[in-house]
């Protein structure tokens, strides 16, 4: 039986580098399994952690759900309360992005709400920003642009009939 290799704790911010070259050549397998080894000798790398949630979510149209729910697991794991809400706010922008691109019966609506979420989320983090950090504002900019953009993202048909005498 094969078995993984381990790599060295001294090892892991050249690895971290590396992952992220991945990431930009658009290869997040691998940027996701070089943070999985760097993650195996220094489970608390906030940087190896945060490269493999956006691993992760680079991975949705492919994945799918099963990428949405292994990101969202990380979130705890991430010490900042300002980076765990910028972070599980670009998962559900992400989330929103992939499923505007994969399309379908109900992928407006849960688009929109995925969106919607992801702002919430901003502004949550932008409560808590570090000075000079307005990433969340940016990214916050960004949601409310694709929902202008995509005029038919809206939220889900809310039934408002009128109740039944007797009810």
């Amino acid at each position: 039986m094969l078995e993984l290799k381990r790599i060295s704790k001294d090892a892991v911010p050249a690895a971290l580098q590396k992952a992220e070259r991945y990431r930009l050549i658009n290869h997040p397998w691998a940027a996701e399994s070089i943070c999985l080894d760097a993650l195996q000798v220094d489970p608390d790398n906030q940087e190896a952690l945060v490269t493999l949630l956006l691993a992760i979510t680079d991975q949705f149209a492919e994945r799918g759900a099963e990428a949405v729910a292994e990101a969202r697991k990380l979130l705890p794991r991430l010490r900042d309360p300002y980076r765990r809400a910028y972070y599980a706010g670009i998962i559900c922008e992400r989330r929103a992005k992939a499923q505007l691109d994969h399309g379908g019966p109900g992928s407006s609506t849960v688009a929109y709400h995925s969106l919607r979420e992801a702002m919430d989320l901003y502004e949550e983090a932008e409560a808590q920003r570090p000075p000079g950090d307005d990433e969340a504002l940016l990214r916050w900019n960004t949601c409310l642009r694709l929902l202008r953009a995509h005029a038919h993202l809206q939220p889900a048909f809310e039934d408002q009939a009128e109740p039944v005498f007797g009810e």
